[in-house]
């Protein structure tokens, strides 16, 4: 939870949450209530009432009824872009079907945005796979930009989007490339992130499944401080428009392995390792100096506090009694 030291109060201010259901949608609802927001989150499937804050709106509709979100917008002030159909690494990549859905989709609700008089877009760009086989390590925002997969294409074409609308129109918007996000409430089942996935198979017994040889190396970075970072993305008004995410700490596969398996105190599940996929890079560790120059965020949860908080909540969830080793590793150091 976000503490309100650690993010701008927002009183009043009328905020739209496109994909409010999502995994990141329910964190930043939630906190955006806590900071005083008027929020409406727009998505197709209700929320679990227990998951989302009682002062939250909620509105049902698809990303492809314009009507809909039409009806949403109106009256909002800022809106939060957090939508996608597709994941990273997703098998069997249609980059038609991406564009068609998430980019043309975008371009849409953009002109929805004008006619709205919306005056912000806060959209969730994705650090892990904008960058492509960055030669540098961490990656700053102004690294080359070669993405291998059509989400991360489709990513980098909002931005640019992004930035011919505020060019033609004056809509004012911040892209955040976020690295590898986990937390509580995030699905095992859209093949949304590693840790997840990770963990449900350690809570069940189950072998822990890795693509690759586990070396590849990655940026994590605790929901909670993704959410802080979109507060801070609507009322930042600096001069630059797209900005990192992350810890700036790498992880191997293989690393967060054996922290989930002394985390959740099952030091002895074996390990399948799985063909590496075409849209996996070698290595994406985020540059973040920029965002902490420019704002006051920081990333508070370290790693293994962060991986205890989740893995708690799994267990509580599947009301599994967790024997975590807590004292494992230093916490310190964020992601």
């Amino acid at each position: 939870m976000i503490a309100v030291a650690d993010a701008p109060l927002l009183d009043g201010t009328r905020c739209l949450i496109m994909g409010g259901g999502g995994f990141l949608g329910v964190h930043l609802a939630n906190a955006l209530a806590r900071q005083g927001a008027v929020v409406r989150a727009f998505g197709r499937l209700p929320v679990d009432p227990q998951d989302l804050d009682e002062r939250v709106h909620w509105s049902s509709g698809r990303f492809e009824d314009p009507a809909a979100v039409a009806e949403a917008a109106q009256g909002q002030e800022i809106a939060f872009h957090l939508l996608s159909s597709s994941v990273p690494g997703s098998p069997g990549q249609s980059p038609a079907s991406d564009l068609e859905t998430n980019v043309l989709g975008t371009l849409r609700f953009l002109d929805i945005c004008n006619t709205a008089a919306i005056r912000r877009v806060v959209f969730a760009s994705s650090g892990g796979t904008v960058y492509g086989p960055a030669g540098s390590r961490p990656i700053p925002e102004t690294a080359a930009t070669h993405p291998i997969s059509a989400y991360g294409v489709g990513k980098l074409a909002i931005e640019k989007y992004l930035g011919l609308y505020h060019h033609l129109y004056g809509l004012e918007y911040v892209a955040l490339r976020i690295a590898n996000a986990y937390g509580p409430r995030q699905s095992v089942l859209k093949r949304q992130g590693v840790v997840a996935a990770m963990l449900d198979h350690a809570l069940s017994g189950k072998p822990l499944e890795i693509w690759g040889n586990g070396e590849v190396i990655r940026d994590f970075i605790h929901i909670d401080d993704v959410a802080s970072a979109f507060l801070w993305a609507a009322t930042y008004d600096g001069p630059h428009r797209v900005m990192n995410v992350g810890s700036g700490i790498g992880l191997s596969i293989n690393q967060v392995a054996s922290d989930i398996q002394v985390v959740t105190g099952v030091p002895d599940l074996p390990r399948h390792y799985r063909a590496g996929r075409t849209a996996d890079v070698p290595a994406n560790i985020l540059d973040i100096s920029l965002i902490t120059q420019e704002t006051p965020w920081r990333p508070r949860r370290g790693w293994i506090d962060g991986l205890q908080n989740t893995a708690q909540w799994m267990a509580a969830k599947r009301r599994i009694p967790l024997s975590s080793a807590s004292g494992h590793r230093n916490s310190a150091g964020a992601g």
